[in-house]
């Protein structure tokens, strides 16, 4: 009976901490709350299907299908920045309590990215059914049937779930990340299903593959769409009639700017690995990797955390409201102060986790692992400044400095790796230096439009 007593007050102790304060700060935490929940569900519905996965087909077929997924997923620079224009756009219609507005802004998404994607869809699988795959990919010429079909599933698959998707967009802008977070979750779970039912009732092919890992989270997202339109979002169902060409420069203009921030990091970040290749060797690939993957489990903890920020300042930002603000960022600033601890503790321990997690075949040594801490220990810090820039859209100067950075990252590797001679870890070093926005820029423009109330060059 006292145990029991004690569970309720504790509970009691957390709800009321969570309702506690404004209602865009109880949001927040409601939010942050259930997307760690919903992470740990995720995760482990990953962990099961992989192996399940493998045990249907087989190695190669499963490669095979990650290799064609990863390809298709390319299509999505096609949203052309589409989606983030759409997030902050429709968060300060609704700040403003505009829902007419964000009616028409939900509206002409909807309707450019379907015609967008559809388009996209007839060209691919055109193109799929034209030409020969398996050369392409060096697989056995005889699966070439199976590998079009698969491809024509999985195109069909990314490009509707990809207009279905503008809804968790909208989730996302009105600060509820948990259930977009949830309808994917579900979406999986529903995966996991459909591979244990096929792996005891079909023979396994790339085809029966692709239906089980398409099909049930593109319901997910069918289902999830007609019950929050019908619900608590009938006001900005999206409708032909609502679309306007007017509002297509405002979502675009922004959306622009954030597509060519995205490009920027990706040429930055996903060329890590390709100079390690060229200047060490494919052992120290998988070194930086396994310490990536043990080190980056900070960042993505921390990033379910701060994800519902930026919508919420775009909140507070068009209320005028510059006091949360600066409350919201000092707490994600200790946040950032335990992570870090977190990080130092992992640092410590990393010998014993790496022995344990893979054994003796690849070691990694503790200066990797420490410059490892160092840099995500640094992006994380620069990403609570670069969210609220872009909840605020003053996105000129990390526009511009987008353009320069893979162009620094690249001239400091090339500096210190093949010049210098610093080893693996000046890739690192070249990285932390690159992101001069975000431990400089950023900061410094926080600085300036929330405490000083500057405009001008730091609110464009």
């Amino acid at each position: 009976m006292l145990g029991e007593m004690s569970g309720k007050y504790h509970i009691s102790n957390i709800l009321s901490w969570i309702n506690n304060g404004s209602e865009r700060t109880a949001k927040l935490k409601k939010n942050v709350a259930l997307s760690i929940f919903i992470k740990i569900g995720s995760i482990l519905s990953s962990l099961v299907i992989v192996p399940m996965t493998i045990d249907f087909v087989n190695e190669n077929v499963y490669g095979t299908w990650l290799t064609i997924s990863s390809i298709v997923a390319w299509m999505s620079f096609f949203d052309i920045g589409f989606t983030n224009g759409l997030r902050n756009k429709f968060s300060e219609a609704l700040a403003l309590g505009d829902r007419r507005k964000a009616r028409t802004y939900v509206s002409t998404t909807y309707v450019v990215l379907s015609v967008i994607f559809m388009a996209l869809a007839v060209i691919m699988i055109a193109v799929v059914h034209a030409i020969d795959i398996s050369p392409l990919l060096k697989l056995d010429m005889t699966n070439e049937p199976d590998l079009k079909l698969a491809l024509t599933v999985l195109v069909l698959y990314f490009c509707i779930t990809f207009v279905l998707r503008i809804l968790s967009i909208i989730l996302i802008a009105d600060q509820q990340p948990a259930r977009s977070a949830a309808v994917d979750l579900w979406g999986q779970l529903g995966s996991l299903l459909a591979v244990f039912i096929f792996k005891e009732t079909v023979s396994g092919s790339l085809f029966v593959l692709s239906l089980a890992l398409c099909i049930p989270p593109m319901l997910a997202w069918i289902v999830a769409s007609v019950f929050y339109f019908k619900r608590g979002y009938r006001y900005c169902i999206p409708s032909v009639r609502f679309a306007e060409r007017k509002s297509v420069r405002p979502l675009l203009g922004l959306g622009m700017k954030f597509f060519i921030i995205q490009i920027a990091a990706i040429i930055q970040f996903q060329t890590a690995n390709v100079f390690i290749a060229r200047l060490f060797s494919m052992e120290s690939v998988t070194e930086y990797n396994i310490a990536y993957k043990y080190f980056n489990v900070l960042y993505m903890g921390f990033m379910i955390l701060l994800q519902p920020f930026w919508s919420a300042v775009t909140n507070a930002y068009t209320q005028k409201d510059f006091g949360w603000i600066v409350s919201g960022v000092n707490k994600y600033l200790k946040l950032a102060l335990l992570v870090t601890v977190a990080g130092i503790v992992m640092l410590l321990a990393s010998d014993a986790v790496y022995k344990l997690w893979i054994g003796e075949s690849v070691y990694i040594s503790f200066n990797l692992s420490a410059w490892m801490l160092v840099y995500f220990v640094t992006t994380i810090f620069g990403a609570i400044f670069v969210s609220l820039i872009n909840g605020i859209g003053a996105l000129k100067i990390q526009y511009i400095s987008s353009l320069i950075s893979p162009l620094v990252f690249i001239a400091l590797v090339v500096l210190f790796c093949k010049y210098m001679r610093l080893g693996m870890y000046a890739v690192l070093l070249s990285s932390v230096i690159a992101n001069f926005n975000g431990l400089i820029l950023a900061p410094v423009q926080y600085y300036k439009i929330v405490k000083q109330r500057k405009e001008g060059i730091w609110t464009a």
